[in-house]
């Protein structure tokens, strides 16, 4: 095997950072050693690169994805062959992307056609967590089985109805399996029977531009469905995920539960801490007229900007009521697909694409001093490793790691989106949630398990490198 010298860099984990030089042997991390030190004595690494000036951290892990997921008539624009590379260029090196189940489908059966869609098209490696639709008896030995192939994950709704929405008496059935096999339980906490009316009510009244989707939205779903699952999870024991928390209410009863010893956790997306519903309302453009903020249509939807969402989800990871930034990646075109809602916001198909960019406009926080350099690694690749049983092998650079790295250079720039004087973006859409957006950093280098898939050459990995993570149990609970 090929052995590489990462010198000059900083280290950065989630407890802190240090000078050392990071030495891989294969696809693994071996040894932190003394910057300068000479460990091979005479005989030289096969590859050595220098990292002066820049961060040496752990490989990004997007545990929210949904590459080619079949949503509204349409799927999602990105394959696992173009998503997973896309990730590779913005510094993700893992993502756990959903196994979707709809009613009347076997979830076993959507399980392995999960693993024919993905296997030998990834450029980075991959996870997979459960969605679970109709909760029937085979639906929950179904979570047994899967818990014993590394699924350790299963995702309920309380909104999408005839979709995905499960009502509580499968909530309780799912979330009493949970507890009994430690199963993390994840939740889409939106109140959909007060959403689905509200829907009807602004269709009806001729509200039908984009910015209705977030307005028949309102906060008051999301925290009564978030204090709903919580309550759910406490009666049965099972521990909760609740998955792109976006309002600050929905936070406060996260933190509530934490603070009563609940073992409760949850999920912010960058959409959430920097866009907003007022700028959705002011989106328009020549080339899709009042449609351009179909572009932020993604369910929970975006907040205001004047009730203070933003700043109190910031907040959030700064006190550890949220633990982790995913980006909740299902995206779609412009043309075909979210224009399917040129006349009917309810027809937009529901989702933003960010995998790519996830850590750059987090590192972006660590700039502006909404968070410390540390927390940055944390939200985005040690927490998330630690959460979904994976750390030790992911989230970390520590000796017996996946040689999963990315050199940071906080001296680089980066400017998101398609416009002139930028670098298009390599998600498969035909424009960027992220347009305009500057960052003070930039992704110089990213290894996946000790191969160099992004260099300054650009992308250098290969459709079929990423190998499937069959995870364990939430290492928060163990």
């Amino acid at each position: 095997m090929s052995t590489t010298l990462i010198t000059g860099g900083t280290v950065v984990s989630a407890t802190g950072r240090t000078q050392a030089d990071v030495l891989v042997d294969g696809e693994t991390i071996v040894a932190l050693i003394q910057p300068g030190a000479i460990p091979f004595g005479p005989i030289a690494p096969d590859r050595t690169i220098d990292a002066t000036g820049k961060y040496v951290v752990p490989g990004g892990v997007d545990a929210h994805t949904h590459m080619e997921m079949p949503f509204g008539g349409t799927f999602a624009s990105d394959t696992f062959e173009t998503g997973t590379r896309a990730a590779a260029w913005g510094g993700t090196t893992t993502i756990v992307d959903f196994v979707v189940q709809y009613p009347e489908q076997n979830v076993l059966d959507q399980y392995h056609l999960w693993h024919e869609k993905a296997a030998g098209n990834c450029a980075i490696d991959y996870g997979f967590h459960q969605i679970l639709s109709d909760v029937q008896d085979s639906s929950l030995t179904a979570m047994d089985e899967l818990i014993s192939e590394g699924v350790t994950s299963f995702k309920l709704f309380m909104a999408y109805k005839g979709v995905f929405l499960s009502d509580d008496g499968q909530i309780l059935r799912a979330f009493q399996k949970g507890s009994e096999n430690g199963a993390m339980m994840m939740m889409h906490a939106e109140n959909g029977a007060v959403i689905d009316v509200l829907v009807q009510q602004a269709i009806a009244a001729g509200k039908t531009t984009p910015y209705w989707h977030g307005i028949t939205r309102p906060w008051q779903a999301e925290e009564e469905a978030t204090h709903r699952a919580i309550m759910l999870a406490d009666l049965t024991g099972a521990p909760l995920y609740v998955v792109h928390v976006s309002a600050k209410q929905a936070v406060e009863q996260i933190a509530t539960a934490r603070d009563r010893g609940l073992n409760v956790f949850g999920e912010t997306c960058p959409q959430y801490l920097y866009l907003s519903l007022e700028e959705q309302l002011a989106a328009v453009s020549e080339r899709w007229g009042t449609l351009e903020g179909a572009k932020w249509v993604c369910s929970t939807p975006l907040r205001s900007r004047a009730e203070g969402h933003q700043n109190a989800m910031w907040q959030s990871l700064r006190t550890n009521d949220i633990q982790m930034v995913s980006t909740d990646h299902c995206p779609f075109c412009m043309k075909d697909q979210k224009e399917l809602g040129r006349n009917d916001f309810s027809k937009i198909p529901n989702g933003i694409g960010s995998v790519e960019n996830r850590l750059d406009l987090m590192y972006q926080g660590v700039v502006t001093g909404e968070i410390t350099l540390e927390r940055w690694v944390e939200i985005t690749s040690t927490t998330p490793a630690r959460m979904f049983g994976m750390y030790g092998k992911k989230g970390v650079i520590a000796p017996g790691a996946d040689a999963d790295i990315v050199v940071y250079d906080p001296s680089g720039h980066t400017s998101i989106g398609m416009g002139p004087g930028r670098t298009a973006h390599h998600m498969n859409m035909d424009y960027s949630a992220w347009e305009g957006f500057e960052i003070d950093g930039h992704v110089d280098l990213v290894m996946s398990r000790g191969a160099v898939v992004v260099d300054d050459s650009g992308y250098v990995g290969r459709k079929g490198h990423g190998q499937y993570v069959a995870r364990g149990l939430s290492q928060y609970l163990s």
